[in-house]
C-alpha cells in the first residue's frame, strides 16, 4: 500500500441548476480501438443525462488536470467516465470548456492470467507479468483509465506511477487519507520481483506491480489511456 501525499494508494489504496445551453458542433467518436479524450479546463456541472437538471460538478483537476476518456456522444454533450468512486461512475457534460483529442492505447489486465497487455491501436507492444492484489484485497474488475501520472515515491516504485480510476472495494481509507486508489508502479522490492516472475503473482492490497524494464515502457501512456480489469 502507498500514501501519495494526500493521495491513498491501494496495494502498494452540488445544488442542481437548469442545464446550459450546449454548442451545436456534432463531433463524432473515432471507431476502436481509438479513444476520444475530454481535457477539461475547469470545473463543469454533470448530469444524468444531456438536457436535465444538473447533479453535481465534475472537477477540473484531480490531483492533475482532469482528462477523461469520452464513451458516448450527442450534439453538445459527452458522457465521460470520471475518476472519482463509485468505480466506473460516468457523467454527462456539455462540450463548453473541454478541448478533445484522441488517443490510441489501451490496456487490458487480466487478472486469472496476470498478466498486464498494452496496445497501441490494434498491435500489442506489451504483454507484462504482474503483481495484482491478493484473494483478501484483490484488483476491482471493471472498466477504468489512467488518471494522471505521480513521480516516483521512491526506488522500489519505478521512474514513476501511473494512477488509475480503479479505487480499492476492500480498502475505503488507506491511513486515514480518505481513499485507496489502484496504481501501476515498481515491483517494491527484489522479494516481490522475483514472485513476478514471468507469470505474475497475486502480491498487492490491489495495485499493479510491474518490473520496472516492463513499467519504463509505459512512459508515453497518456492521461485518460483506457484500462480494463477483467476476471
Amino acid at each position: 500500500m502507498t500514501v501519495l501525499t494526500g493521495l491513498a494508494v491501494a496495494g502498494c489504496n452540488g445544488a442542481s441548476s437548469a442545464a446550459p445551453t450546449p454548442a451545436t458542433t456534432e463531433t463524432t467518436v473515432p471507431p476502436a480501438p481509438v479513444t476520444t479524450l475530454a481535457t477539461l479546463h475547469r470545473s463543469v456541472p454533470k448530469y444524468p443525462a444531456p438536457n436535465t437538471p444538473s447533479d453535481g460538478m465534475v472537477p477540473g483537476t484531480w490531483y492533475k488536470t482532469s482528462v477523461l476518456p469520452v464513451i458516448a456522444m450527442q450534439p453538445g454533450w459527452l458522457e465521460v467516465r470520471l475518476a472519482q468512486r463509485p468505480n466506473q461512475s460516468t457523467a454527462w457534460i456539455t462540450t463548453s470548456g473541454v478541448t478533445l483529442s484522441t488517443d490510441s492505447y489501451r490496456m487490458v489486465l487480466t487478472l486469472s492470467t496476470r498478466h498486464l497487455q498494452v496496445y497501441d491501436g490494434n498491435q500489442e507492444i506489451g504483454d507484462f507479468p504482474a503483481g495484482i492484489g491478493t484473494t483478501t484485497n484483490p484488483t476491482p474488475t471493471g472498466n477504468y483509465f489512467i488518471a494522471f501520472k505521480w513521480p516516483s515515491l521512491g526506488p522500489g516504485y519505478g521512474n514513476f506511477e501511473l494512477a488509475t480510476s480503479d479505487h480499492s472495494d476492500t480498502i475505503q481509507s488507506w491511513a486515514g487519507t480518505g481513499d485507496a486508489v489502484t496504481a501501476i508502479h515498481g515491483p517494491i522490492d527484489a522479494y516481490a520481483d522475483q514472485e513476478i516472475g514471468t507469470t505474475g503473482a497475486r502480491i498487492s492490497h490491489g495495485c499493479i506491480r510491474l518490473h520496472y524494464s516492463d513499467l519504463n515502457q509505459l512512459a508515453n501512456v497518456p492521461m485518460g489511456t483506457p484500462l480494463t480489469v477483467v476476471a
